[in-house]
C-alpha cells in the first residue's frame, strides 16, 4: 500500500515538473500574429533553475513601474574576478543591472543575453553558458573567449553557508556557557537549551553510541557537527528569496568527501582483508566478490553525496511548479488561472510542510550513514574483541 502510493506521489511530481516546463511552449502558440510584438511571457524554467542555481546577489521580487518596465529588489553580493591579462577587479554585483549592461569588460547572463549568443550560433550547452554566468566581453559587448578569468566571488551559496556556521557556533557556544554556570545541570533546561538539549540526545543515543560502541565519543563531535549544519541550511532554504545550499551539488560534495575520509581514517587493516580477502569464500567467488567490495568503499560517498542533493532539490523543484501553474495557466487564460490558484496554493503549502520533515529527515540520514560506514571501517576491530573475549 505504501509502495503504491510513494509511486504515485512520484509520478505526480515528475508530470508537474514536465508539465512546468512545457506549458510555457504551448503558451506561446498564439503570440507575434498580425505582425504585433511579441508579449515576453512567465518562464517557469527561467524561474526554477534561478532559484536552483547559485547566483551573484539575492533576488526577493520585481516592482513593475509605470513604463510596464521591472525593477528587481534584493541584496547584491560582492564579485571578485581574477585574470591574468586584466588582472584583480573587486564590484558589486549590482553594476551589471541584473544582467542589463556589461561593467569593466564583464556581464552577467541573463535570459535575453543568452538567446542573443543562441542567434550568434554559439552552442551554449557545449560551452557551459548559462543564467546567471558571468563572462568576459569585448568592446562591443559581445563573448571575448579569449580572456581566461577565475571567478572566486563571494555567492548567496557562500553568504549562505557563513550565516548558517554563525549560526550554529552561536548556538552551541551559548548553550555550553550556560552548561559551564550550572543551568540545566541541576534543575530541567529552559529556552534553547529545552529545545536543542533533546536533538543532542537522540543523535548521541539512536545515531551514534548504537553504531560506533565504544568508540562514540571520539565521533560525537563531528556527526553533531554535520548534523547541525546540514539541519539548519536546509531550514533556511525553505526561506523565501533564500538560497538552496544543500541542494548545491558542490556542496554536498564536500560534505560527502569529509564523511569519506573519516571513514578512511577509521578503517583498520581487518576492514581492508575483508575487502580484499573474503573469509570463508570459495576462490571463484572472490574473484567477483572482491571488485563489488572494492568499488562499494568509493560508493559510499556516492550515496551520501547523491541523496542529500537529490532530495533537497526536488522539493524546491516541486515547490516553484506548483505556484508557476498558477502564472502559466493565467497567461493563457486568466478565468483558468484564479481557478487553479486555491489548489495550487493548497498544494505548495502541503509539500511545503513535507519539506520542513524532509530538511530534519535528511540531516539525520546523513549523520546516520556517516556513522554506519565508520562503524564499518573497525567492524573487525569488534570481531576480534569478541573472539578474544570467548
Amino acid at each position: 500500500m505504501t509502495s503504491g502510493l510513494m509511486k504515485s506521489f512520484t509520478v505526480a511530481v515528475f508530470s508537474i515538473f514536465l508539465l512546468a516546463l512545457s506549458l510555457p511552449t504551448l503558451a506561446s502558440g498564439g503570440e507575434g500574429e498580425n505582425g504585433g510584438e511579441k508579449k515576453k511571457k512567465f518562464n517557469a524554467q527561467e524561474i526554477i533553475f534561478g532559484h536552483v542555481l547559485d547566483g551573484h546577489d539575492f533576488h526577493f521580487f520585481d516592482i513593475t513601474q509605470e513604463d510596464g518596465t521591472k525593477k528587481p529588489i534584493g541584496i547584491p553580493l560582492p564579485v571578485i574576478l581574477y585574470s591574468p591579462q586584466r588582472g584583480l577587479i573587486f564590484f558589486m554585483s549590482s553594476n551589471f543591472h541584473h544582467g542589463e549592461h556589461e561593467y569593466k569588460g564583464y556581464r552577467l547572463i541573463n535570459a535575453e543575453y543568452l538567446e542573443k549568443l543562441k542567434e550568434q550560433g554559439v552552442d551554449v550547452k557545449k560551452e557551459r553558458l548559462s543564467a546567471g554566468k558571468i563572462i568576459a566581453v569585448d568592446e562591443n559587448g559581445n563573448w571575448n573567449k579569449t580572456i581566461k578569468f577565475y571567478d572566486i566571488s563571494i555567492t548567496r551559496n557562500v553568504v549562505q553557508m557563513i550565516l548558517a556556521l554563525a549560526l550554529l557556533v552561536w548556538i552551541l557556544i551559548t548553550i555550553a556557557k550556560r552548561y559551564q554556570k550550572g543551568e540545566g545541570v541541576k534543575n530541567a533546561p529552559s529556552g534553547m537549551q529545552n529545545l536543542i538539549e533533546p536533538i543532542i540526545t537522540f543523535v548521541r543515543d539512536d545515531v551514534v553510541k548504537p553504531n560506533l560502541g565504544h568508540k562514540w565519543e571520539k565521533y560525537l563531535p563531528y556527526l553533531l557537527t554535520v548534523f547541525f549544519f546540514i539541519l539548519i541550511n536546509n531550514l533556511f532554504g525553505l526561506i523565501p528569496g533564500s538560497a538552496n545550499v544543500t541542494g548545491n551539488i558542490a556542496f554536498t560534495m564536500i560534505l560527502g568527501l569529509i564523511s569519506f575520509a573519516v571513514i578512511l581514517a577509521s578503517s583498520k587493516k581487518h576492514y581492508w582483508g575483508h575487502i580484499f580477502n573474503p573469509p570463508g569464500m570459495p576462490l571463484w567467488v572472490k574473484f567477483i566478490l572482491v571488485p563489488v567490495e572494492f568499488v562499494s568503499v568509493f560508493v559510499k560517498p556516492m550515496a551520501l553525496i547523491i541523496r542529500l542533493f537529490a532530495n533537497m532539490v526536488a522539493g524546491h523543484i516541486i515547490i516553484i511548479c506548483l505556484i508557476s501553474l498558477i502564472f502559466i495557466f493565467s497567461g493563457m487564460n486568466k478565468t483558468v488561472g484564479i481557478a487553479s490558484s486555491p489548489l495550487a496554493v493548497a498544494f505548495t503549502v502541503f509539500i511545503y510542510f513535507i519539506e520542513i520533515l524532509v530538511a530534519f529527515l535528511q540531516a539525520y540520514i546523513f549523520a546516520m550513514l556517516t556513522a554506519v560506514f565508520v562503524g564499518q571501517a573497525f567492524e573487525g576491530e569488534h570481531h576480534d574483541e569478541a573472539l578474544a573475549a570467548h
